[in-house]
């Protein structure tokens, strides 16, 4: 065999092509790759004060029209015709006023003629929404140019591609692509800003496993547990008994070696022990001393109390924001998650508790942020939802199939909440944005979306521009529910 004899420059200008090609994407890259941004301290810039970004991703598809609804007459109408069916799954909800019924609220901007509720298991949310840190977009998709029913039918305009596809629209709603995109629009928000950070790594973090939509070009994305940092087992305490082995197996995982490929794996390791070195004892404790532990919740349809893995990881972010000023953070994108939104079936039950979950761990965030040991941070962290699709307003028996549009939820101190963005659309069936079955053709593009959040974020214009390829169809790239 050909001794190969290359630089480690030369492995990482290949390396580098090999990503750009789409033959080794930066959001496959396992966890240890991943830290391929760490390095010493960088120079800071003024960027007005610290900020944290948080995709929250709601995977299999959350049915919006059972979330947020319109509830004045010739709506309610509709929705009760089309969602009772003969099924013992019938997904129609209560009428505001009744047992369980769904819970009015009154946005800032009045829609002629109409009057909305949430889902009956969002009252916490609705709080939060009535206070003003909480804001509805409506019908919210991709898209690449504003786009009516006749274009769509005719396929007169570009369209986003795999439509109602779960794994390609939670990729379009990421990274602007179908499945197998190698960047999304966090990650390049964190390219933008990554300089601001004394140390990028800690850039873009994610709670949840591997996410495409924090994979930039430049930053990748750093993986944490529910308990922080991931320590690469056996370098503290006992190593097969003994507690002297930890030294000797650092040796031997960082000691450099002349194989290119050895070489550079010492390197990450090395980036990887130094990472989690920093982030350990930067984070706040989980308890009475840091960041106080979420309460259960309340499953709405047995009563019993449960653990919300939401909560959990939104306390983790929280810990990781406590820790900003020993990290030299000033931009910060996070991305959580919760599963479970895909209800073809028994999607009364299963999108109660689903909605039960998220009211109970916004909230908790909330208050959390309100006192982060001692500053309250609302005003500088902001959290939005996402997820695969919208759902069909028809009712399969007792569940929905696979739609477009919906409507996302934006909250935190900089939100100009207690306000429905969007003209709320028509509930029913053979309207002007029924791509069939009741399935919404979005009048917001996800870029439009982001775009408003990146110009909070601090995100000029022109990196808009960049990191939106779409944006440039829209007239009205900012939406508003964003402050200064």
């Amino acid at each position: 065999m050909t001794k190969v004899n290359a630089s480690r420059r030369e492995f990482l200008r290949v390396s580098s092509a090999l990503s750009a090609s789409g033959i080794i994407g930066s959001a496959s890259i396992p966890f240890a790759l991943n830290l391929a941004t760490m390095g010493s301290a960088a120079a800071q810039t003024s960027t007005g004060g610290y900020k944290a970004l948080i995709c929250l991703f709601l995977y299999g598809a959350n049915d919006h029209a059972n979330t947020v609804l319109a509830t004045d007459s010739t709506s309610w109408n509709q929705y009760t015709t089309v969602r009772t069916t003969n099924e013992a799954g019938s997904i129609a909800l209560p009428p505001v006023g009744s047992n369980g019924g769904v819970i009015p609220i009154t946005p800032t901007s009045a829609q002629s003629g109409r009057s909305f509720a949430l889902h009956p298991n969002l009252a916490s949310l609705k709080t939060l929404f009535d206070n003003g840190r909480a804001a509805i977009v409506s019908n919210v998709g991709p898209l690449i140019v504003p786009t009516t029913l006749q274009q769509y039918k005719a396929a007169s305009v570009p369209l986003p591609p795999k439509l109602f596809s779960h794994n390609d629209q939670q990729s379009l709603w990421q990274a602007y692509a179908p499945e197998g995109a190698t960047y999304g629009w966090g990650g390049r928000m964190g390219d933008m800003l990554a300089s601001t950070n004394a140390y990028p790594v800690f850039t873009a973090i994610s709670v949840s496993g591997n996410a495409v939509f924090l994979a930039g070009r430049n930053v990748n994305q750093y993986q944490v547990s529910g308990s922080g940092a991931v320590p690469i087992g056996g370098l503290t305490g006992a190593l097969f008994g003994s507690t002297a082995g930890g030294n000797p197996l650092k040796n031997i995982i960082t000691a450099d070696n002349p194989n290119l490929f050895q070489k550079e794996h010492a390197a990450v390791t090395n980036r990887a022990i130094n990472a989690q070195s920093l982030l350990s004892p930067a984070m706040a404790p989980a308890g009475a001393t840091g960041v106080p532990n979420p309460s259960q919740y309340t499953n709405p349809n047995n009563g019993a109390s449960a653990t919300n893995g939401l909560a959990a990881q939104l306390q983790t972010v929280a810990r990781i924001i406590a820790g900003r000023s020993a990290l030299g953070a000033q931009r910060q994108v996070f991305f959580v998650s919760l599963g479970g939104f895909d209800t073809h079936d028994f999607q009364r039950t299963a999108h109660a508790d689903l909605m039960a979950r998220l009211s109970h761990a916004l909230t908790y965030f909330d208050g959390v942020m309100s006192n982060l040991q001692g500053t309250d941070m609302r005003n500088q962290v902001t959290l939005f939802t996402a997820s695969d699709f919208g759902r069909t307003f028809t009712s399969n028996g007792d569940g929905t199939d696979h739609g477009w549009g919906a409507h996302h939820f934006v909250v935190g101190g900089a939100v100009k909440g207690n306000n429905i963005y969007g003209d709320f659309p028509v509930t029913g069936l053979k309207h002007s944005l029924d791509v069939g079955s009741g399935s919404l053709l979005p009048q917001i593009s996800v870029d439009q979306y982001g775009a408003t959040l990146a110009n909070w974020f601090g995100i000029s214009n022109s990196q808009i521009n960049d990191i939106f390829p779409n944006i440039v169809n829209f007239s009205n790239r900012n939406l508003g529910f964003m402050s200064s």
